[in-house]
């Protein structure tokens, strides 16, 4: 019987991706083996709801689910061929006289079909296919986007059945007659002065049937967990995605695995702005520094390093430290890291400061606010 996927997980068929991600949690935390030791029933549920959360979590697997079903889960599975066949189907059925007999009338009609047959459901049905991408969602802060970094990500991807190595049915079950065809392989096609058959869809042209894998569901594969090690390259930023080749799912037929691509979110930081390459940080400074002119220690992403301010510097003034922003991922070169002075002045209430305040302020040569004007 088939299943459900969405009375499974409780949820109606048109039920938005946080609601089936909601829903998928609450029931994880129930059945999760880890809660549920030695119950088999709960680690069998478990394994069903995470199933169907792989699948419907998926907008691309949901879409061919909705369309075809069960069918779509099947490894080797070709919508394409799947859409061409049912338009074959609808063909032939105009052609139909009498009780579920066919009657062909021009030879067009005989060879149309049996060519379409063969290029939508026979022809390349074993053909190795490369594995789906998947994609992973990773946050990091800014200044490890910056330098770059490697780390471990645990990564929840569908693996080939260890128990029917990925081809689906019991290796333990028993063959039984294939209830479409009654065992022979073959459908009568047409009746008349040419009488045509074909392999039958159901076996494939071999008779017989066996059960599905009780692992698996016949699928071929189980969802597992695996550690995977990354290596995120300096510079990335809020959408950059990072290939990890071969960790996607596994291939059909003998292609191989798709890839894991890490989509990145970069998180601000309190102090460092980031525009395309170029950084900025505000550099508090005294009045005397920006007065008779400085060396200050400052922090970057690559370490501290000393930095000259001259003498007479501004407030608001930016000075540049060459090659100290980001690099490019892709040419290799750095931006540029931009220092705005902020002059800060003492809070203290102290006389002399208020003396030498009035003494400073006989060295402006022009009233400070002449060119603010509204």
């Amino acid at each position: 019987m088939e299943k459900d996927l969405y009375k499974i997980l409780g949820v109606d068929r048109n039920a938005t991706q946080e609601q089936i991600k909601k829903t998928y949690r609450k029931l994880a935390r129930k059945y999760h083996p880890d809660v549920n030791p030695g119950n088999k029933e709960a680690e069998q549920k478990f394994k069903e709801i995470s199933f169907a959360y792989e699948v419907l979590s998926n907008p691309e697997k949901r879409k061919l689910y909705d369309e075809f079903g069960e069918a779509s889960l099947a490894p080797g599975f070709d919508p394409e061929k799947a859409r061409e066949y049912q338009r074959w189907k609808e063909h032939a059925s105009k052609t139909y006289r009498g009780p579920g007999k066919k009657f062909y009338t021009s030879y067009e009609d005989i060879f149309g079909d049996f060519i379409d047959l063969d290029e939508q459901v026979f022809r390349s049905q074993k053909a190795p296919k490369k594995g789906r991408d998947l994609e992973y969602e990773m946050k990091v802060d800014l200044l490890s986007a910056i330098r770059g970094f490697s780390t471990h990500i645990s990564v929840n991807r569908p693996k080939i059945c260890s128990h029917c190595l990925g081809k689906g049915i019991d290796p333990k079950g028993q063959f039984t007659a294939c209830p479409t065809c009654k065992g022979s392989g073959r459908l009568e096609l047409a009746q008349g002065p040419i009488q045509f058959s074909r392999p039958c869809p159901t076996c494939k042209g071999h008779g017989q049937l066996a059960p599905q894998c009780p692992a698996c569901g016949g699928t071929g594969y189980v969802m597992g967990t695996e550690e995977i090690r990354v290596n995120i390259p300096p510079g990335v930023k809020t959408g950059s995605r990072v290939r990890v080749q071969g960790k996607g799912e596994p291939g059909q037929n003998g292609g191989p695995p798709g890839d894991l691509y890490i989509i990145l979110e970069v998180e601000p930081h309190p102090l460092i702005k980031r525009k395309e390459n170029d950084l900025y940080m505000d550099l508090p400074v005294g009045i005397h520094e920006v007065i008779k002119g400085a060396r200050v220690t400052v922090p970057t992403p690559d370490g501290q390093v000393v930095v000259k301010i001259p003498a007479g510097s501004q407030g608001g003034q930016l000075l540049k430290l060459k090659g100290k922003g980001v690099m490019d991922p892709k040419t290799k070169e750095r931006g540029d890291l931009f220092l705005r002075l902020m002059v800060k002045v003492p809070t203290v209430q102290d006389q002399k400061a208020m003396e030498l305040a009035e003494e400073l302020s006989r060295f402006y040569k022009e009233d400070l606010r002449s060119e603010i004007k509204l």
